[in-house]
């Protein structure tokens, strides 16, 4: 039996999943996802969601529970911020590691860090030198940089 490749979305786990995916939009220069405000409230009509399962953000009615952001070009999966009511415990098991066309400079972590990034480490393999750095809710990314400073 030959089965198709699969595609896949990348989901991180949020306290605030509207907050966190309005964050990674702006660090990464993605779009965040828009939600059919429309589809929900005939969900609600209908008796198939709750009032509870919905709320407002940047005055849009939204599912409660999810919000996502895609790459501009579609040339990466989407990221999904699935909110979970446990805080981040421990170091990820799965994390990003941040590329571009050139390696990050001090002014570009700078900027990551301005809107709410933590500096957590850095480390280096062979000619290839990153920084580790968290978002406002403590998930761990990695930025690939031209030089350690």
């Amino acid at each position: 039996m030959t089965s198709s490749p699969y595609t896949f979305q990348v989901t991180i786990d949020a306290a605030q999943p509207h907050v966190l995916a309005d964050w990674w939009a702006q660090a990464l220069g993605w779009t965040v996802e828009p939600q059919d405000a429309d589809f929900i409230r005939s969900m609600l009509a209908q008796g198939f969601a709750s009032e509870a399962e919905t709320t407002e953000h940047r005055g849009a009615l939204v599912w409660a529970t999810g919000a996502a952001i895609n790459h501009p070009d579609g040339a990466a999966p989407r990221l999904l911020f699935n909110q979970v009511p446990e805080a981040k415990t421990v170091k990820n098991r799965v994390h990003l590691d941040l590329r571009s066309a050139a390696p990050a400079t001090g002014e570009e972590l700078d900027r990551l860090t301005a809107l709410g990034a933590t500096r957590v480490g850095e480390g280096r393999q062979g000619p290839h030198q990153w920084v580790v750095l968290a978002d406002p809710e403590g998930n761990e990314f990695c930025v690939a940089v031209a030089e350690l400073s």
